[in-house]
């Protein structure tokens, strides 16, 4: 984006944040024209108190909206940047496959090396390090990319392609964390068609998942519930392989999804039939387990019931299931699952009414993963909600963790 003008800048970025020019000028305090103006090149940006003030409204750097490659500053480091999302959707904009139909593709990383780096990724991952995770996707990327069309044809091409897949996968779910809603879709999206040629239908089923999850997180839950259910079915254990540990936690991990669907849309008879299902799934497990980077089990069974009480409004309901649940399971599980289920019962109790107990949740989803409550914007609209409901001045922990999350006391 360097070479085009300013105001093109200034509209890629308008329609990134889905803004209309409308409500992009009002926040500026400017007409419509104006905007409108300033996108064309009709009107120049001489001041840069106002391409500072663009900026701001536009949350990039103002070094990007200049065309410059922007400094990064210490208190970015533990989240993601807009140079890690234009480094991002440049790699996922590559297309190495049609290319290498031309060309001789360049020498690929070995495949060893490639399995090391996504298996690496996926603990980061699950560790909750979107920092670093996002720091090191643009790369993993471009590697995997360029393994997967070097390798076709050969004895690694299957490998290579699965690699892929996982690291599409990797990438949608930080994606989607972090609020880039777009990229999180097109990389689930790209992860289907590769696990197909992979020839692994439970990474495919996987990767049928992220895509439902990118569509719920776009508002489109009913398209989710339907992906998620269909897949369900089609991988259910009575079907092909009744005792495989790995179909199981793939099939009931879909079922959760499909709940999760569900409960956005306030079907709760649907959202109830799904757990039930995945709970009969996990008790076939007996414990909580991470095949294909699941973590299915009757554990998480529980926190998806909890969190989806939650997307109900049933804040009651989530705190006493959340009571109901084993401390020492709950800590067998991954930490972003954890931190993610501390996001939850935050909101819950902010449902009944206890803001103080909020409160706490963030604190020890902080202690656990700190980029988890820092970094993801739900994090940031639950401890808004949590400052607005507080009688007089919150806690002083509360107030110190909501400043280093920019969140105004």
């Amino acid at each position: 984006m360097d070479e085009l003008p300013i105001g093109r800048r200034v509209a890629y970025w308008r329609n990134r944040r889905k803004m209309s020019q409308q409500v992009f000028a009002d926040r500026l305090g400017k007409s419509k024209s104006w905007v409108d103006k300033v996108e064309r090149g009709v009107r120049r940006l001489d001041k840069f108190s106002v391409t500072s003030e663009i900026a701001e409204v536009l949350q990039v750097d103002v070094q990007l909206l200049l065309g410059r490659e922007p400094e990064r500053r210490p208190d970015s480091m533990n989240c993601i940047d807009q140079i890690e999302v234009t480094e991002i959707r440049s790699a996922l904009e590559r297309y190495d496959q049609i290319s290498a139909f031309f060309y001789a593709p360049p020498e690929p990383p070995p495949i060893a090396e490639m399995q090391k780096a996504t298996a690496h990724a996926w603990q980061t991952l699950l560790h909750a390090k979107w920092g670093v995770l996002t720091r090191a996707l643009p790369k993993l990327l471009r590697e995997a990319q360029a393994a997967d069309a070097a390798y076709a044809g050969t004895d690694h091409a299957v490998d290579a392609a699965h690699l892929l897949g996982q690291v599409y996968q990797i990438t949608s779910s930080a994606m989607r964390r972090l609020g880039e809603l777009d990229l999180g879709w097109l990389a689930a999206d790209r992860s289907i068609a590769v696990s197909q040629r992979a020839g692994d239908q439970l990474l495919a089923g996987v990767a049928t998942m992220r895509v439902a999850n990118a569509l719920r997180a776009l508002g489109r839950h009913r398209s989710a519930l339907e992906v998620n259910v269909n897949i369900a079915n089609r991988l259910s254990p009575n079907a092909v392989d009744p005792s495989s540990p790995e179909r199981i936690s793939v099939y009931g991990i879909l079922l959760l999804q499909g709940a999760m669907a569900a409960s956005c849309i306030g079907d709760s008879a649907t959202m109830e039939d799904l757990l039930a299902a995945a709970d009969d799934a996990a008790q076939g497990l007996g414990k909580d387990l991470n095949h294909y980077w699941t973590n299915f089990g009757p554990t998480n069974v529980l926190l998806h019931r909890a969190a989806a009480a939650v997307e109900l409004g049933d804040g009651g309901v989530a705190v006493a299931i959340n009571d109901a649940i084993s401390p020492e399971s709950f800590r067998g599980l991954m930490p972003e699952r954890r931190a993610h289920h501390y996001i939850d019962m935050s909101r819950a109790f902010a449902q009944v009414g206890d803001v103080g107990k909020a409160g706490e949740m963030l604190l020890e989803c902080d202690q656990l993963a700190p980029a988890e409550v820092r970094c993801r914007p739900i994090a940031h609209e639950v401890m808004g909600d949590i400052l607005r409901r507080t009688k007089g001045s919150p806690p002083i922990a509360i107030a110190d963790l909501a400043e280093q999350m920019g969140v105004g006391v």
